[in-house]
């Protein structure tokens, strides 16, 4: 049994060594204990302080990527290193190392196929009384979303099994935190969520530059993914309104018309057919891009097969170093 601790990094020499400092060498239920750092276009001593206090292998992007680019990368290293278990977390040491034993529990009990640390957000004093509302109603939404009873929709503190790993791909380039939880739901992964400590704030969020901006990304991915899974959904809704809307407006129009004062609600009329061909055109949208969700699904599946296979055969070579997809390997320990 191997985990493998993943550490996305952006210009992180002042954090990352306290970080890796305080990660776990030994595992209960684990025979290895890997620590994987994704630097994602440093233009500091990243990689140096990696390399020289601990980290097991180093891969870079050439440029920054974001954070999503970066933990897709990292999921793709670690099923390269023949990782059965991933664990992700942040290189500002937000959350206590100490825990990660209680993440990966669930997945060693087959109790859960991915688990996502729970912070006490009303306990983090740093955190405004703005950001624990927005946490609190960005978490019910989502639940909403993805059908299952989410308690922090943005931490990063997080486990999986390797099959999750395989299914789990981020589209956005903003943050994969709320995307591979509508995911999961939306795939019918076992998710459990465990409460854990967190640590004193090193740094300011790189992430949420501002409250609006935060909340305008989070929307548009939100509403990206519930259309990549429920497009049916979303369409016949938007066609249903508009329809219901037409039919509601060519009444009015026919109550004057019988009247004899149709003339002068001609602009009813014309109203009720813009809204009518609007909600058959959602509907047909709808419908087309419900097919399309089938082939999507089909590609997901073979997508799954080939990444399968792929790392099953280059785990056995793995000190060859084999290519990713918009990473180099920097550093890759011998053991």
């Amino acid at each position: 049994m191997r985990v493998v601790i993943q550490i996305p990094c952006f210009n992180e020499e002042d954090c990352l060594l306290t970080t890796l400092h305080d990660l776990p060498r030994k595992l209960n239920g684990v025979d290895e204990v890997f620590w994987l750092v994704i630097n994602d276009g440093s233009k500091d001593r990243t990689v140096e302080v990696a390399i020289q206090n601990g980290a097991d292998c180093v891969v870079s992007h050439t440029r920054n990527l974001g954070l999503s680019r970066a933990f897709q990368t990292g999921l793709e290293a670690c099923l390269w290193l023949g990782a059965d278990i991933i664990v992700n977390t942040d290189a500002d040491n937000q959350y206590n190392a100490e825990d990660i034993q209680k993440l990966i529990d669930p997945i060693l009990q087959g109790k859960a196929d991915y688990v996502v640390g729970a912070r006490p957000i009303k306990e983090i004093e740093h955190f405004s009384p703005i950001k624990k509302f927005l946490q609190k109603a960005g978490s019910k939404v989502v639940s909403r979303l993805s059908q299952i009873d989410i308690e922090d929709t943005t931490s990063g503190f997080r486990a999986m099994n390797r099959r999750t790993a395989l299914k789990l791909n981020v589209f956005n380039e903003y943050t994969y935190t709320l995307e591979t939880l509508i995911q999961s739901g939306q795939m019918k992964i076992a998710t459990v969520f465990i409460p854990i400590r967190v640590n004193a704030k090193t740094r300011p969020s790189r992430l949420i530059s501002s409250t609006m901006n935060y909340l305008r990304r989070s929307a548009i991915i939100i509403f990206r993914s519930f259309l990549t899974y429920k497009p049916l959904k979303i369409f016949s809704t938007i066609g249903s309104i508009a329809i219901l809307l037409a039919f509601v407006i060519m009444v009015r129009y026919l109550h004057y018309y019988f009247k004899g004062e149709g003339t002068g609600h001609i602009q009813s009329l014309l109203l009720a057919i813009i809204l009518f061909i609007f909600g058959t055109s959602a509907w047909m949208f709808g419908m087309q891009a419900d097919l399309i969700s089938v082939n999507r699904r089909l590609i997901e599946d073979v997508s799954q097969r080939v990444k399968r296979l792929e790392s099953k055969i280059l785990n056995e070579s793995v000190l060859d170093l084999p290519d990713l997809t918009d990473a180099r390997w920097d550093f890759l320990k011998k053991k």
